[in-house]
């Protein structure tokens, strides 16, 4: 299966068991980005979040007119930092933002379940790493990946350069199949 994307600089379409890497400055603008790949072609996507709640991401939906009918939340940030919950059909919550087995029981499942063309946004894998670390989150994207393979899905991984060394850049580089690069300018490069 195929999807389409509506990335300025990206191919037109990929197959199904696509990774994409989304590298950024820290203060890149990566919301447009992020909401145009999960409303377009899509049956049903999940935002994997460890950098805001699951509040904020509705309201990132809304405002970019995101079908938000489709859309699967998972909040890592909520249950550790004690904020209240909100009881929603299609929120999930796990522990904390570095509960990687957590994170990809609720992906898994959500794969499983979801019908149609399936799309993740794991926003942001660098949060991942500065709670769990380089290593788990490295080993966290390798799994992520194989789960996009084996459900015929595709993903949407931030990373931000200015935190992680060029040999942590490299190595998520080699997990994913494609890569954006944000600029500070706002420009987008993209190597599939």
């Amino acid at each position: 299966m195929d999807y389409r994307l509506a990335i300025d600089g990206a191919p037109e379409t990929v197959p199904g068991g696509t990774a994409i890497l989304l590298l950024h400055p820290s203060t890149g603008e990566t919301d447009r980005i992020d909401t145009d790949f999960l409303k377009t072609d899509t049956d049903a996507f999940l935002v994997i979040s460890t950098r805001t709640t699951a509040r904020e991401v509705m309201q990132k939906l809304d405002h970019y007119d995101v079908d938000e009918t489709r859309a699967q939340i998972l909040d890592t940030l909520s249950v550790d930092r004690g904020y209240s919950r909100r009881s929603a059909e299609n929120i999930r919550y796990v522990t904390s933002p570095d509960d990687v087995d957590g994170i990809l029981t609720v992906t898994e499942e959500f794969l499983a379940e979801a019908e149609g063309k399936r799309r993740v946004s794991f926003d942001s894998i660098t949060e991942l790493a500065y709670y769990a670390d380089d290593e788990r989150a490295i080993e966290a994207l390798e799994r992520l990946t194989r789960l996009l393979e084996a459900y015929d899905a595709v993903g949407l991984f931030h990373v931000s350069t200015e935190v992680h060394d060029a040999e942590t850049i490299e190595r998520f580089r080699d997990l994913c199949d494609g890569v954006l690069d944000l600029h500070e300018d706002g420009s987008l490069d993209a190597d599939f």
